[in-house]
This record gives structure tokens, C-alpha cells and sequence, in this order.
């Protein structure tokens, strides 16, 4: 029997009679584990802004700095030395075989590799200079400048280094299409939306900016530009295939831009501008996410407007306020550097520390917790954004992942809110109750036909779009995931639901219907079958799903199958393109504490897997107590272990490393302090 009557908090002395566990040949103390806790709960302390909130850097990749480039250019604007600095970054980046990831530790990609060594070019650097000549050869290893995606076509386009006629057409006449045609815009992803109205304006306008012979790229082009073909290739062992039918489409929408039989042009141009200007209305920039920005800038830089104007610098502002410079460098890479966040994340962070701190019995009316909930309550969306398009008689009452944008709350970021807020009492209750009450009938509103849920629409499934032609950037689609529905599941539990809720129960089977063979479930929007795994059974375990079930022992042996020899757990982020390799990858404090979660939530407290894997966390904590995910001779680069768009965009969110092994030891020590069964 354990200690019931402790409190994370207490001196050594009045822990020293508690029991101390022990796994096989694995001693450990729960004095290490709760020192720990409190240094960890006492960091992320000291880390909350004066108004309450916190908000970590969000990491991405060298896409950002190259766009940075690339737009500055184009429109003739830009800091000069930031410009530089993010040359720096850039470089602080390539592989050894010259190219660029999309996740540290990665693969070279060719998107990357021409986005880099075009805005290299355009600084001015050299063709022949060995950093460049290595560039080179990895994007003509992986077929050159043909093989990139539409997104970087287009932008090449800018700079007449490739053809506006060989890229998919995206006509703004898509914004004309009615909401009961089969395709119209908000039947494609929320994120898509925001970035292909304005790049439908920029297709339409087709800006031109000629550089020097110098600064061109056709030594990308396999073969020389002059002998490649440019266009989409069709699919001639599949000759009727949806790939070949929008490739027809695509075919006569290019036929009535080169003879100019285009009679909504300039309605469609209104309609996608008043759409942007709508947007930017209770938003930090269009959709507060990093495309979509530039493209907007981009956009209305076309449409005519100014520099000077009022809309175009508060764009630009909002943009450039995503930047990180660094002209002195820093501990990890000395070197002068400017980055690119891809967007801000103080509701999702906020929250998910508040959580954390709840868990590790920080009182709930403690000022710092009050603080930070009038902070969330502050950001409260009572605006009838996208999702009304199909979420009808709904009140609005959920939270988007930023400090602004009132347009696009979403699903996961309402979810954890609401479970920060139930770690606080507030003095306001009714206020608290009436937000949370609303929020969750809103939450409601969003659930999908099939039972689960997504991040910002309702029922967003149309397979079928995933053939268009410019939807290579492999996120058109916005559909129902487990690791969502399981948060969902824990916050709906918090509130006294149980299975006896048609619509929870709804939920259960979706998840169930969705497990993986092995006993896993894939993360949409974290790295990867570790956190759909640890979701789906911290959800389970709260809506009181028996642990004892197949599907639950089942995800708890695949967990302790993948752990590492060190003690810990690791994913990378491959396994979006290879699942085969599920679970695989070097232990990283984040995915370990999602492993341990997992273990956790589906009955194992005191096995061997997790005694080490506490250990293992407990180990890797340094003196502040944080803890660090950066890759080993790679200039200060991390583990990413947040999912943008998989297999496309991965994040490193700095604050994973710190709050999610804060809730897997304050997990595990409740866990070691509940009576035994």
C-alpha cells in the first residue's frame, strides 16, 4: 500500500517512510521522481508571461527562411541583414549530401533543395561555390526542379524560372462555386483554404520579376530547362483514373487562360480579396499560419495595393512578427541566424501547461492558475467562423491554437482548454461553467458522422480531392483522426459523460474501428503511432472502457515492444512514409513521456517497461529541470515530434520536451500512490 496522504510539494523528511518500488533489477525511488516533478513544475513556473499565458518557440524548417527570401525579393522589401541571417540559417541546415529535410535527421528533399538553392541564388551566392555544387547534385539526384509540388512551381513562376502554363491551374473562379456544388472551398481543409485563395489570386495575375542570368536555376533542370518537359505527366497505366481526369480539366482550365476566355475573372478577383479581408478581421494575418500570410501579402501586392497601405503593413507586420533573430547567435549555434515560426502557439501551449500543472497538484486557486484561465477565457472565439458553413444553429464557443484568430477555433485546441480549465477553480465559477458548457455543445456540433472528430471542420472527407492537381501538398483534406477523438473522450469524462451518451459511444467505436494491427494507432497531428496510441488510451481510460479488453492490451504490449534499450521510447518522423516502421527512433523526452501515458492509462503501473521508462525520464531531467531533444552533432537542431502535414511539414514544439514528461511523472507517481487492487 502507498502513501495516500502525499501531496507533490512535501520535504524529503516526509517522504522518507513512503514505500519505495522496485522492478526486477530496477531501483527507484519516488523522492528522485517527485524532486523531479517539482523542478519541472517549478521551470515552467518561472516561464508565465506577466498576463498569464505561455507560448514555447515553434520550430519548422528551412522552407520558412527560403520563402522569407523569396518573397522580400520579389516585392523588393525586406531587412537586408535578417535576409542574410536567414541565409545563415539555411546553411546551419544542409545534409552532408547537400540537400534539405523536411525533420532534421531526415531524408533530402527535392522542394527543399530548390527552395534553398534558389534563395541562395538570389543572395547572390555563386553556382559554382561548394555548398552550391553539393546543393545541386541532391536535387538532380531526386529528378530536379520537375518533381517539385505546385506550391514551389508557382513561386519559381514569380521569377520566369518556370512556366505558369506547366502548373496546375488554380482559377480564383473556385471561390464562385456555391456551397452545394460538389467542390467549393469549404469542402477542402481550413489550412488549404487560406492558402490557395490568395495563390488563386497570384495564378491570376501572374507576377514577374526577371532576375540575372546569375541568380536563374536552370542548372536544376535534368538535362537543362530547355529539354525538360515541364508539365504533369498523365497516368498512361491507369488511363481512366481520377489523376487523368482532373489532368483534363486542368488541361482546359490552362485553354481558357491563353485566350482569355475567362468571364468571372474579375467577380471571382472581389469575391477572393473580400474573402482574404474578412480574414484578417480578429486574426494575427490570414488564417495566423505562415502560407497563408505570404501568400496574402503576395496577393494583395498584385491587386494593387501599396506598401504604404494600411491592410498591407499590418500583413507584413503580422508576418514579420513570426521571426526569431538571433544577430548573436546562441549556446546551441553561435552563428548569426533569422527564423521563420510557422505560426504562434500560446492557446495550445497555455493549456496543455495548465494541464500539466493541475496534474502535479499546483492548487487549483492558486493566482498563477487564475491568471492563466482569464487568459484562456480571453480567448474565447464567439465568432461564426468556416465551420458554420456546415455547423449549423451552433453557438460559437471554442478556442483556435493562436493569440488571434477568431475565424478558426478548432476541435483539439477546445479540448484541452477545457481540460486546463478543469485544473482551476475559479473564482467566477459561473462564468467558467457557462464557457465550458457552451464549449462542449460546440464540440458537440463538430463531431462527424462516423463518430470522431477533426480539428476544424465537420465531415471534411471528400477522398476524391486528393486527385486534383494542385493538391500535391497532401493536406486538402481535413478528415476525423483518433488522436482528437481520444483527447475528446478525456475532456468529455472530465465533464460526466460516460458511454451512456449515444455520442460518446459513437466516438469509442470510431477509435476501435481505427486500430492498427499491431495494436497502434496512427498520430495525425503528433510523431506518430506513440501519440495516437497514448490518446486513444488516456480517452479510454477516462470514458471507463475496460482495460482488460483485447484492444487495450493489446496497444499496451506494441508499446512496450517498441521501447528502446536505453529505457525510453523514440519515433521518427519516417514513419509516415514507412509504417513498417512504427515505434522505431531515438528516445526522445517527449515520446517517452507519450509511451509512459500510454502504459499508464492502459493498466501498467508497475512493470519493468515503465519503471525504466521513468527512470529513463528522470535520468535525462538537467539541473533547471528541463529537458533537452537535441540531435547529437547536428548544429543545434532537435527531435521534431509535432505533424504539420505528414509526410510533408513537421514541427519541434520547444515546450513538448518540458510539459508532457511533467504529466508523465505526476501520472505515474498517483498511479504509485493509488491502493493496490
Amino acid at each position: 500500500m502507498q502513501d495516500q496522504n502525499y501531496r507533490p510539494g512535501t520535504s524529503a523528511a516526509t517522504e522518507a517512510g513512503a514505500a519505495q518500488p522496485r522492478f526486477g533489477r530496477i531501483d527507484l525511488g519516488l523522492d528522485h521522481v517527485r524532486s523531479a516533478v517539482r523542478k519541472a513544475a517549478d521551470w515552467l513556473l518561472s516561464q508565465q508571461q506577466p498576463d498569464g499565458h505561455w507560448c514555447g518557440e515553434l520550430e519548422a524548417d528551412v522552407m520558412l527562411e527560403a520563402d522569407y527570401i523569396f518573397m522580400h525579393t520579389l516585392l523588393g522589401t525586406g531587412d537586408p541583414g535578417k535576409m542574410q541571417r536567414a541565409v545563415n540559417e539555411i546553411l546551419r541546415h544542409q545534409n552532408e549530401d547537400g540537400g534539405w529535410s523536411v525533420y532534421p535527421g531526415g531524408p533530402s528533399n527535392v522542394n527543399y533543395g530548390v527552395k534553398s538553392y534558389h534563395a541562395l541564388k538570389m543572395m547572390g551566392w555563386s553556382a559554382d561555390h561548394p555548398v552550391m555544387v553539393k546543393a545541386r547534385e541532391s536535387v538532380l539526384s531526386q529528378g530536379g526542379v520537375v518533381e517539385c509540388n505546385t506550391f514551389t512551381k508557382i513561386y519559381l513562376c514569380a521569377f520566369g524560372q518556370y512556366d505558369y502554363d506547366a502548373v496546375p491551374a488554380i482559377p480564383p473562379e473556385i471561390v464562385l462555386f456555391p456551397n452545394w456544388f460538389y467542390f467549393n472551398i469549404y469542402e477542402i481543409s481550413a489550412w488549404s483554404r487560406g492558402i490557395l485563395v490568395p495563390l488563386s489570386i497570384i495564378y491570376a495575375k501572374k507576377p514577374l520579376k526577371l532576375l540575372s542570368p546569375e541568380q536563374g536555376i536552370d542548372e536544376l533542370f535534368v538535362g537543362g530547362r530547355k529539354n525538360a518537359d515541364l508539365h504533369l505527366r498523365w497516368d498512361r497505366k491507369k488511363p481512366i483514373s481520377w489523376r487523368n481526369f482532373f489532368l483534363f480539366w486542368d488541361r482546359v482550365a490552362h485553354l481558357a487562360e491563353r485566350v482569355h476566355i475567362r468571364p468571372l475573372r474579375k467577380r471571382a478577383l472581389k469575391k477572393a480579396e473580400a474573402w482574404m479581408l474578412e480574414r484578417f478581421e480578429g486574426s494575427d494575418g490570414l488564417g495566423a499560419i505562415y502560407p497563408a500570410m505570404l501568400n496574402a501579402i503576395v496577393a494583395m501586392r498584385h491587386l494593387g495595393y501599396s506598401l504604404d497601405d494600411p491592410q498591407m503593413i499590418r500583413a507584413m507586420d503580422e508576418f514579420e512578427k513570426l521571426g526569431i533573430d538571433k544577430p548573436n547567435g546562441e549556446a546551441s549555434y553561435p552563428t548569426p541566424t533569422f527564423r521563420m515560426q510557422p505560426c504562434l502557439s500560446p492557446v495550445w501551449d497555455t493549456a496543455q501547461v495548465v494541464s500539466a500543472l493541475g496534474s502535479a497538484d499546483i492548487s487549483p486557486t492558486d493566482p498563477r492558475m487564475i491568471l492563466a484561465a482569464d487568459w484562456l477565457f480571453s480567448k474565447e472565439s464567439r465568432h461564426k467562423g468556416d465551420w458554420a458553413q456546415k455547423v449549423k444553429n451552433v453557438e460559437p464557443g471554442g478556442w483556435a491554437f493562436f493569440y488571434n484568430n477568431i475565424h478558426y477555433p478548432d476541435v483539439d485546441d477546445t479540448g484541452e482548454v477545457l481540460l486546463a480549465l478543469k485544473a482551476v477553480d475559479h473564482p467566477h465559477e459561473r462564468q467558467q461553467h457557462e464557457i465550458a458548457q457552451r464549449a462542449i455543445n460546440w464540440v458537440f456540433g463538430m463531431q462527424c458522422k462516423n463518430g470522431g472528430w477533426a480539428s476544424f471542420d465537420r465531415d471534411n472527407t471528400k477522398m476524391i480531392f486528393q486527385y486534383i492537381p494542385f493538391a500535391d501538398h497532401n493536406a486538402m483534406l481535413d478528415p476525423p483522426t483518433v488522436d482528437i477523438t481520444g483527447r475528446i473522450l478525456e475532456t468529455l469524462a472530465a465533464y460526466g459523460y460516460t458511454r451512456r451518451d449515444k455520442r460518446v459511444e459513437a466516438a469509442v467505436q470510431f477509435i476501435l474501428k481505427e486500430q492498427e494491427s499491431d495494436g497502434s494507432w496512427f498520430g495525425r497531428w503528433g510523431v506518430n503511432y506513440l501519440y495516437g496510441t497514448f490518446l486513444v488510451l488516456r480517452g479510454l481510460e477516462a470514458i471507463g472502457f475496460d482495460q482488460n479488453e483485447p484492444a487495450v492490451q493489446q496497444s499496451v504490449e506494441w508499446v512496450r515492444s517498441v521501447q528502446n534499450t536505453d529505457g525510453g521510447w523514440g519515433e521518427w518522423c519516417a514513419t509516415y512514409d514507412d509504417p513498417g516502421t512504427r515505434g522505431v527512433g531515438p528516445s526522445t523526452p517527449s515520446q517517452t513521456a507519450w509511451a509512459l501515458l500510454a502504459l499508464l492509462a492502459g493498466g501498467d503501473t508497475r512493470s519493468d517497461s515503465v519503471a525504466k521508462g521513468v527512470r529513463w525520464l528522470v535520468n535525462q531531467q538537467q539541473e533547471d529541470g528541463t529537458w533537452s531533444e537535441l540531435i547529437p552533432g547536428r548544429n543545434g537542431e532537435s527531435y521534431y515530434t509535432g505533424t504539420g502535414f505528414p509526410r510533408v511539414f513537421y514541427l519541434g514544439y520547444h515546450l513538448y520536451k518540458q510539459y508532457f514528461p511533467l504529466l508523465a511523472l505526476t501520472t505515474y507517481d498517483k498511479a504509485m500512490r493509488a491502493p493496490a487492487e
